[in-house]
């Protein structure tokens, strides 16, 4: 990684262990149909591409659930199901990235929204104490408060902007193919993580897709 100056890391599935699986379950169990269909990591309704842009509030997006559903559930049932994904911090990603701080800089860039981040926030403090990422990352990039989420090649040129880097000098590190699209669209070099934890996949990483 000696040749960027900068690196951008997704959050869930990169930095934060994330399953999807467990929130689609959860959403089956309370009676959603096809939940999947709905939400994954490959696609998602356009619901939770609103949240995820802020473009909804909380309660807008536990009563567009329960539409979708077609079932009668409360706000505590959904935020519960909802939240199911979100995992824990590994200690060596932690590790990892205090590591990388040493001679780069690095950015945090999720499509995520209030309800997760959340949860995460505690999720993490519970585990070190504090919420450490604010020590791991020199700025968090979050769709819900910039309202433009991967992989609008906007997110990535506002970045490019607002922390004055130059994306020749700039990688990107995510796990999911359609959003390093953007990134590669603003000539940003884009690495592409797939079923491999952070640590091993960095300590493999001797070429650029």
């Amino acid at each position: 990684m000696k040749q960027y100056k900068n690196i951008i890391f997704d959050l869930g599935g990169v930095v934060l262990d994330i399953d999807y699986n467990k929130t689609i379950e959860a959403f089956e169990e309370l009676g959603i149909p096809h939940a999947g269909r709905l939400y994954s990591k490959a696609a998602q309704n356009p619901l939770f591409n609103e949240l995820e842009k802020g473009l909804i509030t909380e309660e807008e997006f536990f009563s567009g659930m329960s539409d979708l559903g077609d079932v009668v559930l409360s706000d505590k049932q959904i935020r519960k199901a909802w939240n199911a994904l979100i995992l824990e911090l590994p200690e060596e990603n932690v590790m990892l990235l205090q590591e990388l701080k040493k001679d780069h800089r690095l950015f945090l860039l999720s499509n995520t929204n209030a309800i997760h981040e959340k949860e995460y926030r505690e999720t993490i403090t519970g585990q070190y104490g504090k919420f450490i990422l604010d020590e791991l990352f020199e700025k968090m990039y979050l769709s819900h408060h910039l309202h433009m989420r991967k992989p609008d090649p906007e997110i990535f040129e506002y970045i490019l902007e607002d922390s004055k880097l130059k994306a020749e000098e700039t990688c990107f590190i995510d796990d999911s193919p359609q959003h390093v699209a953007g990134a590669r669209l603003m000539n940003i070099r884009y690495y592409l993580l797939n079923n491999q934890s952070l640590c091993k996949f960095v300590k493999s990483l001797t070429v650029s897709v």
